[in-house]
């Protein structure tokens, strides 16, 4: 046999490089039946779903399990289809089995094993009938009666977001995830990115939702509802409504959201493009002080409240650009509630985000208008807008894509392409640039900005500067980056923080993706960009108006913020 071969399933499969005798599975077709393996994740090998037995009757994890030249396993017998039918017999013993109502129900990986085993019976009696919930984050509900302890929450939080708001607590039986003292999860320092409620398999982790809020506010005749999208979320919902993974639904989402009662609905790329030249600005400003830089950006707001609780000290390099939600709801604010037309309505102002962390921005107080109003009246993400469009029986994929409303249609590629790593950067760099040619943007596209690593690092340059820029997408590729400027050991210009890997498609609030799917969501984004006709934020002729109508010198009123210190 050649020396760098494995058997699995008597298919002989060479090893290139794999970390374990999962990846040679999945390599070899085999679909392996797991609960707490991602390959963005150390290695937990707690729910021992993924055993194999090797020809002397070894069993062994496959995902903690390195593969060995020579070496012959098998993944399916008799043994192993009895064990992994126990397991899922006890793990459904001490899970709370109201499947019907569950968020979770049509994604439930436990549910989905369940089946693919075929388990038509329990035989332990139910330890876990009623509901224990945390719903005090207004970004996620904890529901530890549909918890298995696969530990991906744990990880996800402590080892790629760093921010350690939940762990094990207690042994055997009393074991459980926890916030510390077991204080409720809005007590804690939670930043809201959700990333748990992402990897969670089962309804444990869930987005909190406001569709409730949202319908009846379209159900109220004295209410006049807006909303706008997110660039993410076009990209993030068709594969859950009968389209193709990553396919630019923006058309289908302002078609089928008119369908359902929204009286007009925007694209917030309109406010992304404000943020290009307000950010932009900033930037050039401070880099031509040389002063407070490097310049941090401020679009995420998970990000922002990882600053103020780890790291006050960095709040003055953080732009004091509003995120492209907070800008374009200022403008939409404005505009309606000055409208004769509307008098005696109540406007009603929703954002429909890829991310979670935004239903906590949108109720900060830094946000409230001068008459104590939230500048937005509500966040549904991603998932909440698919369960809004099922619920009213539209046909998503049938339904022929429409324009946004007027009169804040207007867009740039650069608005678009925030939705992904490195985007604002990108975003950004056009703007600053004065060569507005074509080569320019090809070039800054290849300097170095776009990809999916979790931590990208570029030098431009820019007329005589040579600008050094770093872009990081996960709180704790922030961390690290932080402590290297911290210590010395780097230095920029400008930082692009995005809390969720990969960035905004890869949002809590978005359906769950494979690594390739988000690649897929990026490539579609980038590809719309290249479609459009106007590629610089400057260049969207509905700026002008805006600027000239509704801001003025109220730009800082109207477009920018102050964070303080978490704790002051």
């Amino acid at each position: 046999m050649n020396k760098n071969v494995m058997l699995i399933d008597k298919i002989p499969v060479p090893i290139q490089g794999e970390k374990n005798i999962l990846e040679l599975c999945r390599k070899a077709g085999i679909d392996m039946p797991t609960f707490c393996y991602y390959s963005e994740l150390s290695v937990y090998g707690a729910c021992r779903m993924c055993m194999v037995e090797d020809e002397r009757g070894n069993m062994h994890a496959a995902c903690s399990t390195p593969p060995k030249a020579g070496m012959s396993v098998v993944t399916n017998s008799a043994r192993l289809r009895k064990y992994r039918k126990n397991i899922l017999e006890l793990l459904l013993a001490n899970h709370c089995r109201d499947c019907t109502t569950c968020e979770k129900s049509e994604n439930c990986r436990l549910k989905e094993l369940a089946r693919r085993f075929y388990i038509e019976d329990v035989r332990f009696p139910n330890g876990k009938t009623e509901p224990q919930k945390d719903e005090s984050s207004v970004s996620i509900s904890i529901d530890h009666s549909k918890c298995i302890l696969c530990g991906d929450c744990v990880r996800m939080c402590n080892e790629v977001q760093n921010v350690g708001a939940i762990a094990f607590a207690g042994r055997g039986s009393h074991m459980e995830v926890s916030t510390a003292f077991g204080v409720p999860i809005n007590e804690t320092n939670c930043v809201g990115c959700g990333q748990c409620s992402a990897v969670c398999p089962t309804g444990a982790i869930v987005v909190q939702k406001n569709v409730d809020r949202t319908w009846a506010a379209i159900y109220d005749p004295n209410v006049y509802v807006i909303a706008q999208v997110a660039p993410a979320v076009r990209v993030g919902i068709a594969k859950e409504l009968g389209e193709e993974n990553g396919f630019m639904a923006t058309g289908k989402i302002f078609a089928a959201m008119r369908r359902m009662g929204f009286n007009r609905v925007f694209d917030t790329t309109t406010g992304a493009d404000m943020t290009v030249i307000e950010e932009g600005n900033e930037f050039i400003e401070r880099l031509n002080k040389g002063d407070k830089l490097p310049l941090f950006t401020s679009c995420c707001p998970a990000w922002i409240r990882y600053a103020e609780d780890k790291h006050p000290e960095l709040l003055e390099n953080i732009s004091s650009c509003r995120s492209p939600m907070q800008m374009f709801g200022s403008i939409i604010k404005e505009h309606y509630e000055n409208d004769p037309d509307l008098k005696g309505k109540k406007i009603f102002s929703i954002a429909v985000m890829p991310c979670t962390a935004k239903k906590y921005e949108a109720i900060r107080p830094e946000f409230k208008r001068p008459d104590g109003s939230d500048t937005i009246d509500a966040v549904i993400t991603t998932q909440e807008l698919i369960q809004m469009i099922r619920e009213a029986g539209i046909h998503f994929d049938e339904i022929q894509p429409e324009s946004p409303s007027l009169p804040f249609g207007g867009t740039s590629g650069a608005g678009v392409i925030f939705g992904v790593t490195g985007g604002v950067t990108e975003a950004v760099l056009r703007y600053a640039n004065s060569d507005k040619t074509y080569s320019a943007l090809r070039e800054i596209a290849q300097s170095g900005v776009r990809g999916m690593e979790g931590v990208k690092e570029m030098v431009y340059d820019l007329g005589e500067t040579q600008l050094k820029i770093a872009m990081v997408s996960g709180l704790g590729n922030a961390e690290k980056l932080i402590k290297k400027i911290q210590a010395g050991e780097a230095e920029y210009h400008l930082v692009e923080v995005m809390a969720c890997p990969n960035g905004c498609v890869s949002g809590a609030g978005q359906p769950f993706a494979h690594s390739e799917e988000k690649q897929q969501r990026a490539d579609n984004l980038y590809k719309t960009d290249g479609l459009t006709q106007i590629k610089r934020a400057e260049e969207n002729p509905i700026l002008g108006e805006l600027y000239a109508r509704y801001i003025g010198d109220r730009a800082h009123e109207l477009l920018h913020v102050h964070y303080h210190p978490k704790h002051d």
